[in-house]
């Protein structure tokens, strides 16, 4: 598929700008704060999800939608009126509630919207919410055919209708992870790779996270799983929980995921929280290495990419003997909330997962 390439505003330069999401009182909220919607969009790519591949993709996100439905409102972007009766067609044969399935016929190049989406945010005092458009280059321009997915979040943030904040930076949402109390995990492969803003320092990156997001305290882990073609995004492996602790994958191994995963877990586990407390950090455990044979590639397969909803919790799992226990560990680290298996083995081949398919769009507060 080849979509036409939508080019950037004008790169930020400097500093944030005087009224910055921060100084008027916004903040990312935590994902299990309570949510208005979800969003998704249908896959569709075919150099993403191959023919021999998208009816178990289509049956994945079936899953997901219907799963979600029974909790809060699902926004599914869909190309035109025949996708969205193909979608349709697939979510029917699942339980679901099909006041809280939402089409948008907004069009996109691929199904990735925590990265081009906009970060949803709430003010502290009024409760009422607001979005940040960050600019998206497709991985570091790695994609031609998805550059076009930035314009797909500019209509997300225009759909919504509420207040946009856009910084001029790049950033993908599955960069950052935000525990809700101002502190924000993010890795230095991606956040000051080149290929982003190479014309900011890490301190100038630093300041637009923390003005854009609403946060004090950035923890920088060094980077990410074998074979995530994103630069080291953060939910591939170290996330907040609602209990308060953080789930680090982790791996015993000699393997290259193994050593940069401990390396990962020991920076964790000497830091602290916005508010100065000490971690507690969990080890989550990896299933073994996915490999697509034909192309000789491994596939970025974690549990950490899971998605925490009102009601649920997906959890992405791959017919390993470690689905249950990652099963048993989210369950304890989001009571509450049912586990929710999606087998991913599919999801995995387009080099994304569950948590790179969706963005949550939290609830005002009254």
């Amino acid at each position: 598929m080849t979509s036409q390439a939508v080019g950037n505003p004008e790169p930020a330069t400097g500093n944030p700008e005087t009224e910055t999401p921060d100084s008027l009182g916004y903040y990312m909220p935590a994902e299990w704060a309570p949510h208005d919607a979800t969003w998704l969009a249908w896959p569709h790519n075919e150099i993403t999800f191959p023919k021999s591949i998208i009816q178990r993709v289509e049956a994945a996100y079936a899953h997901m939608v219907s799963s979600l439905s029974h909790g809060e409102k699902v926004n599914v972007l869909v190309n035109d009126s025949t996708e969205k009766e193909k979608a349709l067609k697939i979510i029917s044969k699942h339980s679901w509630n099909e006041q809280n399935v939402i089409f948008h016929e907004i069009r996109s190049a691929d199904v990735w919207i925590r990265d081009y989406g906009p970060t949803f945010l709430l003010h502290r005092k009024t409760g009422q919410k607001a979005a940040v458009k960050w600019n998206y280059n497709a991985y570091g321009g790695k994609y031609d055919d998805l550059l076009y997915d930035d314009k797909t979040g500019e209509d997300v943030v225009k759909s919504s209708g509420v207040k946009v904040f856009r910084p001029g930076i790049v950033l993908e949402g599955g960069s950052i992870d935000a525990d809700g109390k101002g502190t924000i995990l993010t890795t230095e492969q991606c956040l000051l790779n080149k290929n982003r803003n190479p014309q900011l320092k890490r301190l100038q990156i630093e300041e637009y996270v923390e003005q854009y997001t609403g946060s004090s305290k950035i923890i920088w882990l060094k980077s990410g799983i074998e074979g995530d073609d994103t630069d080291g995004h953060v939910d591939d492996f170290a996330r907040f929980a609602e209990n308060g602790a953080v789930l680090c994958a982790y791996g015993d191994g000699a393997d290259r995921n193994s050593t940069v995963l401990r390396r990962n877990l020991k920076i964790l586990g000497e830091s602290t929280d916005a508010a100065g407390n000490r971690l507690e950090v969990l080890k989550l455990p990896m299933p073994k290495p996915l490999v697509d044979e034909q192309e000789n590639r491994q596939l970025p397969a974690s549990y950490a990419n899971f998605y925490v909803g009102n009601k649920v919790v997906l959890l992405p799992v791959f017919g390993d003997a470690n689905d249950g226990k990652a099963a048993e560990m989210l369950a304890g680290c989001f009571p509450g909330r049912e586990i929710v298996s999606i087998m991913a083995n599919e999801l995995v081949y387009g080099y994304g997962g569950i948590h790179c398919a969706t963005q949550q769009e939290p609830a005002e507060r009254k």
